[in-house]
């Protein structure tokens, strides 16, 4: 190793910080789509269902194979890996803008995804490799704070972009920033040793159908009105997932995901909370947009604006919370952000209405951010604080996919409650609105719709209450039990 690459390591903060722009940008395409809908179907001439696969299709190709792209930085090396995701995720984005069809921009979009699950494991697995475990709680804050801050810009950054310059430029923007983050990557980010020999091709095969089959069956089954069909290949999917963690059990040599790392109480609950932290904050989205659009009659960029204060929240606790984690029990940090999360869900439900004052809505939005800040760094570190180096990268793919997969569920879950309770408040009404939001209702439908609104905001609050009870589970950080068992810290007798 060069003495260049021992000092980056000495000191990893200016490689997290090259690698959390990269990773800051691919959170940021999930969602930016959602506001320029209406102008991509417009300027392509796409119909509803064509220009739902821009973000179908970027979300599908980006959540399939992180299974697959955590292993791939275990062997080649997590620097090498970002770079040729960031890469082609960078051109892919010159592509969308410059696609004069919405063929050609669904299928940029899918590259696009590629690129993204490439770049997205590779940060976590740095910060488990470079950080020592007394600092990772302070990284892992700012790679949680990067994740929940990310989403909410989508839609904001969406809206100036499309308002100012034309949809392309949602896609224009991220070649300079790409390009930055490509030099800071090469000079920042250390080349870290790689130990597989060998690649696990069947269990490739297995967890790349099987995530296919399940991801696009929940993600798509609201568009074929849960058929059959749909059920069907959600069921495929989970058989042949049970195939590939068959095979990993029986493979002896070098398997894809080694159950050892299940092994790891923490690790497994992690990602059962990070799961319902997935499907709690994309849920929690779209019934307090389509209120704010549908009833308090907001457009889309300024309904996005009502959520700045969790963004700026999270943010400003981020670095307070990331020291605490070095330093507390990860059960009572990511315990009281697991409360306070389903608490302003709640609490937001019970105060929407069509008078209610926009500052009586902000109040549960920033405790909100309250949770956001205490639950990323806590539940991140403690999934990755006891990997082993050589399957760090495959912790971050396991991490990563059970975050996605449940970002999918609440998607499709929310739509689903969605449209059920609009079905039974306001019979007739066509479901819960299209892709590119919902235009102000009449003013005698207010009351009904955001009745129902309120109610869908339930479900992501009772689905927390099972990461809740995962991150009460945690178990003690052996770092935290050296500590306690210290002599430094036995009363003298």
């Amino acid at each position: 190793m060069s003495t260049r690459e021992a000092t980056v390591e000495k000191n990893p903060w200016p490689a997290l910080w090259a690698l959390v722009l990269g990773f800051f940008m691919i959170l940021v395409d999930s969602t930016i789509v959602s506001v320029a809908t209406p102008s991509i179907m417009a300027g392509l001439g796409a119909s509803v269902d064509g220009v739902v696969w821009v973000t179908s299709a970027y979300l599908l190709a980006y959540a399939v194979p992180l299974l697959i792209t955590g292993r791939l930085g275990d062997r080649f090396g997590p620097k090498y890996v970002y770079l040729a995701g960031l890469t082609i995720f960078t051109l892919a984005s010159l592509w969308c803008g410059l696609t004069g069809d919405i063929g050609g921009l669904v299928a940029a979009r899918v590259v696009q995804g590629l690129g993204a699950s490439l770049m997205t494991p590779q940060t976590m697995a740095v910060i488990t490799r470079t950080f020592p475990a007394t600092q990772r709680g302070r990284a892992m804050s700012l790679w949680g704070a990067v994740a929940g801050v990310a989403t909410l810009v989508g839609p904001i950054l969406g809206g100036v972009l499309v308002d100012g310059l034309g949809w392309e430029w949602i896609f224009f923007i991220n070649v300079p920033i790409g390009v930055v983050a490509f030099v800071l990557a090469v000079r920042l980010v250390p080349v870290l040793s790689t130990q597989v020999r060998r690649f696990d091709l069947l269990g490739v095969a297995l967890s790349a159908v099987g995530m296919f089959l399940l991801v696009f069956g929940i993600q798509e089954g609201q568009s074929y009105d849960w058929a059959a069909g749909v059920w069907a290949m959600i069921a495929s999917g989970v058989v042949v997932l049970a195939a590939f963690v068959f095979w990993q059990s029986r493979n002896r040599a070098e398997p894809l995901m080694s159950l050892s790392l299940f092994r790891d109480r923490n690790f497994s609950l992690a990602n059962v909370a990070i799961a319902t932290i997935g499907f709690g904050v994309t849920a929690m989205v779209f019934p307090i947009l389509f209120f704010a659009q549908g009833v308090l009659g907001l457009s889309p960029t300024r309904s996005a604006l009502l959520l700045v204060p969790m963004a700026v929240v999270s943010g400003v606790l981020a670095p307070f919370v990331g020291k605490l984690t070095d330093r507390a029990h990860p059960r009572w940090i990511a315990g009281f952000g697991m409360i306070c999360f389903p608490v302003s869900l709640v609490w937001f439900a019970l105060v929407m209405g069509p008078a209610t004052p926009i500052w009586q809505l902000l109040l549960p939005i920033a405790l909100l951010g309250v949770a956001n800040g205490f639950i990323w760094a806590p539940i991140g570190t403690t999934a990755t604080r006891n990997l082993p180096m050589s399957q760090a990268g495959a912790g971050a793919g396991v991490y990563n996919t059970a975050r996605q997969i449940g970002a999918v569920l609440g998607s499709a879950g929310i739509a689903v409650l969605m449209e059920s309770r609009l079905g039974a408040l306001l019979p007739g009404s066509g479901g819960a609105g299209g892709e590119g939001g919902i235009s102000a209702l009449p003013e005698p439908l207010h009351d009904a719709f955001t009745t129902a609104m309120a109610q869908s905001l339930l479900l992501p609050a009772a689905v927390l209450l099972i990461g809740l009870v995962a991150v009460a589970a945690f178990a003690t950080p052996v770092h935290l039990r050296r500590e306690k068992a210290s002599p430094q810290t036995q009363p003298v007798g």
